[in-house]
């Protein structure tokens, strides 16, 4: 009876409309607000009559992830954790489901770096890397891609140099607010959503709003992410999915498939492999980093997918999104020992990973309207077992056949900061 009594209070309780999502509120900068610990789970939401699922807000603590913030969300298939504090990076993802296998690498960088400890103009603009070891980390959005200078307008009109550091901002900036949703409808999607500003006086205006969600018993995580002008004037942005695997996923005889319009190396050295673009190695010590540059093919929607799967074809992850919005990727193959970051990274983007002035003299920086959004959409899936690895593998080739894949085995030839476009 008691039961019974508390599940009617509940159902008392929800919001009037019936298929809307039940939210609570973590992170609210405008009110003044950060609730410090969280935790729900399926058993607080009985009558909803869900697969075991639960979701912790913890802060951290110790070194230089002291004060970081990270959501945990448990499916009960799969795990995640998203940062607040790193921009909503998912800092982890990994199977859970009988002996379990993380999709993610191990980084040197160890812990939940806070932002306040990552100057990211040091090393010559490469110090966004002393923060870098999250799964899926968002480079943009005011500009992503290499270090270097790049040409902007001061705030008396002139003509002024702007360097440019490793990868943006973004992922170095805590979010403004976040909350949690589960869905009252079936299928009970739970929903972490944030809001990350890139704002500036006589500088960019641009708001990133993310959904990272999963179903309760699925093997899945989605993102849609919304990039806002919320400016005045127009507005360029870049952004970059940087998706990172590592073993036991990433071994040596492991490969990735996509279906590509073109592939191009992106500088010599990646020249040399060109030819085995989609093979990987075991940890090499000494191993020099091979990046590949590749033009998506999508089916009559715009839809495309990339997966990387282990030596034997039983394990493995994959990346669904529209080429329309997402046009390009690049496949960063990093084979280094074990202890430097072995890992291989899948990386959706708006454009390529070169400097700002290189990617606007190619055309791949699109530019916003005041007022103006993109929406992106992509879907994270675990593979875990040999018959979902070979399925996600035939759709890929099946895109493939319908579109011919041309490589060009030279390096792009890339202007240098202040030629002048053709």
């Amino acid at each position: 009876m008691r039961s019974l009594l508390c599940a009617l209070l509940l159902l008392a309780a929800l919001p009037a409309r019936a298929q809307g999502p039940l939210e609570f509120v973590l992170i609210d900068a405008d009110a003044n607000v950060n609730v410090g610990e969280f935790a729900k789970s399926g058993e607080d939401f009985s009558p909803l009559k869900t697969e075991p699922w639960k979701i912790e807000k913890r802060t951290l603590h110790g070194g230089k992830q002291e004060g970081s913030e990270l959501i945990v969300v448990n499916n009960g298939k799969l795990e995640f954790g998203v940062s607040p504090t790193r921009g909503m990076s998912v800092v982890f993802l990994k199977s859970i489901e009988g002996e379990g296998f993380p999709l993610g690498w191990k980084s040197p960088v160890k812990e939940v770096v806070h932002p306040q400890f990552v100057d990211l103009e040091s090393r010559g603009g490469l110090g966004w890397l002393d923060g870098f070891g999250e799964w899926m980390c968002r480079c943009g959005v005011e500009f992503a891609g290499h270090p270097g200078k790049d040409e902007f307008t001061t705030n008396t009109g002139e003509k002024g140099e702007l360097t440019l550091t490793l990868h943006g901002k973004i992922g170095n900036t805590p979010a403004s607010r976040v909350t949690f949703a589960v869905d009252e409808a079936p299928p009970h999607r739970l929903r972490v959503r944030g809001s990350v500003f890139e704002r500036s006086f006589h500088g960019p205006k641009l708001r990133l709003d993310t959904e990272i969600s999963t179903v309760p018993g699925s093997q899945s995580v989605e993102i849609a992410d919304r990039v806002t002008n919320v400016g005045g004037g127009a507005q360029e942005f870049q952004l970059i999915y940087h998706t990172n695997y590592g073993s036991p996923v990433l071994e040596k005889g492991a490969r990735i498939f996509g279906a590509f319009e073109s592939l191009q190396p992106m500088n010599d050295h990646a020249a040399t492999g060109v030819n085995d673009w989609s093979m990987c190695e075991g940890p090499t010590r000494d191993f020099v980093e091979q990046v590949y540059l590749a033009k998506a093919a999508g089916d009559g929607a715009g839809a495309t997918s990339i997966l990387l799967q282990n030596a034997a074809g039983t394990k493995g992850a994959s990346i669904e999104w529209n080429v329309k919005q997402l046009p390009y990727v690049t496949v960063w193959k990093n084979f280094a020992a074990a202890e430097d970051g072995y890992v291989t990274g899948l990386e959706p983007g708006t454009g390529f990973p070169f400097n700002r002035w290189v990617e606007r003299h190619f055309n791949r920086v699109p530019k916003l309207k005041p007022g103006e959004s993109r929406d992106f959409a992509l879907s994270f899936h675990v593979l875990a077992d040999k018959a979902a690895v070979g399925q996600a593998r035939e759709r890929i080739e099946a895109l493939q056949r319908g579109t011919k894949l041309s490589i060009t085995p030279t390096a792009p030839v890339a202007p240098a900061f202040g030629d002048k476009k053709d």
